[in-house]
């Protein structure tokens, strides 16, 4: 089998390392790293890298390596989440890096499962898992994000939501080295790290996948989660990144004119934030107050003033909850194709 699949021997390095960084989870590292531990696939190694953690995580860690050879320990002090997971990598053996974040739980078969898939694909450059929310802070927001999430099961129902949210959880990375390596890595853009390395993947043209079937990962929220609380997660911070990564796209260029969906809130901050060489000439609203005024420079018009597909570029940016099935439903038979002529970004 080995042969088959142009893999070396155990005795060489572990298939799979898996990068955890840790600062002050003392309360819930044991956890973590023992569903690691208990994994099926037995050839992996856990690279722990202590963030400067000033309770108990560094002992608990050390602990666990006495027991495990296969969990190393590094402590390279008050680094930064980037930064660690930068280190973790470099110090990771495998070829291929999974994700584990220090307060979740894997499923016994996680890495199995996913190495199934990944292992089936060369041209695969991320495979992901579902999610299990845990946590006594999970609200609506978080539920309705990773039951989304959670319906993004194949390649193309990733792409085609690329610019809405990161369309894979973080903490469910299996990531091919090679792919990781070709692209840059982990970056610190001072936006979402998660997303920024996913947007990269895509542009660089590798494909992705989702295990299917039951959650492999329990995923914890809390108040204090370094999403919630840092300000490279910010709604601005992830318009930013967004806006960035979809200027690069080939979708986005050439003679391609702009017209963007939603004058609202959400719409309107995208406005703000366009290059002047690529702002939209024209915004389709609903709202009858907003309709033969500018916006921004843009002149908003009704949905049935949308001109045919072909010349634009459509940017639907309307945050309202469910808008973007029935604006979907809308342009469908009007001859605009998802993906092709139009992008949602929220």
């Amino acid at each position: 089998l080995w042969s088959v699949w142009g893999i070396s021997p155990r005795t060489m390095k572990p298939l799979v390392s898996v990068v955890m960084p840790v600062h002050n989870a003392g309360k819930t590292v044991e956890v973590a790293v023992e569903s690691v531990r208990g994994q099926s696939w037995a050839d992996f190694e856990i690279v722990a890298v202590d963030d400067g953690s000033t309770d108990a995580s560094p002992d608990l860690l050390a602990r666990q390596a006495r027991m495990d050879p296969r969990v190393r320990l590094l402590t390279p002090g008050r680094v930064g989440l980037v930064r660690a997971l930068q280190l973790g990598c470099e110090a990771a053996r495998g070829a291929f890096i999974a994700r584990m974040d220090a307060d979740d739980w894997s499923d016994p078969d996680r890495l199995a499962r996913q190495m199934r898939v990944m292992l089936g694909d060369t041209r695969l450059g991320l495979v992901a898992a579902r999610v299990l929310d845990m946590g006594e802070t999970v609200g609506m927001g978080r539920r309705r994000y990773s039951a989304w999430l959670n319906g993004l099961d194949c390649h193309e129902a990733i792409v085609r939501n690329m610019f809405v949210e990161c369309p894979v959880a973080h903490p469910t990375f299996l990531l091919r080295r090679s792919a990781l390596e070709a692209v840059g890595g982990y970056r610190d853009r001072d936006w979402p790290e998660d997303y920024d390395l996913v947007l990269r993947l895509f542009l660089a043209g590798w494909r992705f996948a989702v295990v299917r079937g039951r959650p492999l990962v329990r995923w914890r929220d809390w108040s204090g989660r370094h999403s919630r609380v840092d300000g490279r997660y910010s709604p601005e911070r992830f318009r930013a990144c967004k806006l960035h990564y979809l200027m690069q796209t080939d979708w986005l260029s050439g003679r391609r004119r702009v017209i963007q969906w939603g004058a609202g809130r959400e719409g309107k901050a995208w406005l703000r934030l366009y290059p002047p060489e690529r702002r939209p000439e024209r915004v389709v609203e609903v709202d009858p107050k907003k309709i033969g005024h500018r916006i921004h420079g843009a002149q908003v018009i009704t949905p049935d003033n949308l001109p045919p597909p072909g010349d634009w570029a459509l940017i639907v940016a309307v945050g309202v909850e469910g808008a973007r099935e029935e604006i979907r439903r809308w342009l469908a038979p009007r001859g605009w194709r998802e993906g092709h002529d139009y992008l949602f970004v929220c």
